[in-house]
């Protein structure tokens, strides 16, 4: 593909946006369960090197044994860890998540904090955790880079970078502003069932005629 200029790759990136509308709708939707804002946060610190439906699992029954969030703060390191092991990293996420909800009923009100600043200063809480609660539960424009987002960014030549807080300032330059938490959202979905890691399906895919990366598959 030879080289875009500004005004060609914005083109192309509004093509992007909305074939991605038309194909998977534009409502804002969380895959891990969640009925309150720090029950997502524990969610989400869960998440790491898991998968959500995994997540899910454990949450039913995690949600009903800590029903608050001074049970979490409270609870013993050994035996969250018990609970949670199916999750994996399951010591360091447990502390975590005794430090994290400890923080937030001492320091935030038992409240979870909106700004970045605050989020980050959270035990396990990194950019993409903090991006995530800022979209999901206060509707703050973010970009969440997991690790579909990081490759299919790449792949469409939205970025070159590796770093996911490189990856998420290159992309708030190229995406429009009301479309960044639906950018997690539909490339997720686009990275389960289409542009799938080990055998992405190409010549099924929407976005073919718009994404550098698939010209190496025709």
């Amino acid at each position: 593909m030879q080289r875009e200029t500004k005004a060609q790759r914005d083109e192309r990136v509004n093509r992007i946006l909305a074939l991605l509308d038309e194909e998977y709708g534009t409502d804002y939707r969380c895959y891990l369960n969640h009925e309150t804002p720090w029950q997502l946060l524990i969610a989400v610190i869960m998440s790491a090197q898991c998968t959500d439906a995994r997540v899910n699992i454990v949450t039913a029954d995690l949600f009903k044994k800590y029903d608050t969030l001074e049970k979490f703060a409270n609870a013993d390191l050994k035996e969250l860890e018990k609970d949670i092991h199916s999750t994996g990293f399951y010591h360091m996420k447990a502390k975590n998540i005794i430090a994290c909800c400890k923080s937030l009923v001492e320091n935030f009100g038992g409240e979870v904090p909106r700004t970045l600043e605050e989020l980050t200063s959270l035990a396990g809480v990194g950019r993409k955790t903090a991006n995530v609660i800022r979209g999901n539960i206060y509707n703050e424009p973010s970009i969440v880079v997991d690790t579909h987002v990081k490759r299919i960014s790449r792949k469409l030549g939205l970025t070159k970078e590796e770093d996911p807080e490189k990856i998420e300032y290159d992309l708030m330059k190229v995406l429009p502003k009301e479309h960044w938490i639906l950018w997690n959202i539909q490339i997720i979905t686009l990275g389960r069932s289409i542009c799938i890691a080990r055998s992405p399906k190409c010549g099924e895919c929407f976005l073919r005629e718009n994404c550098p990366g698939a010209e190496k598959r025709k």
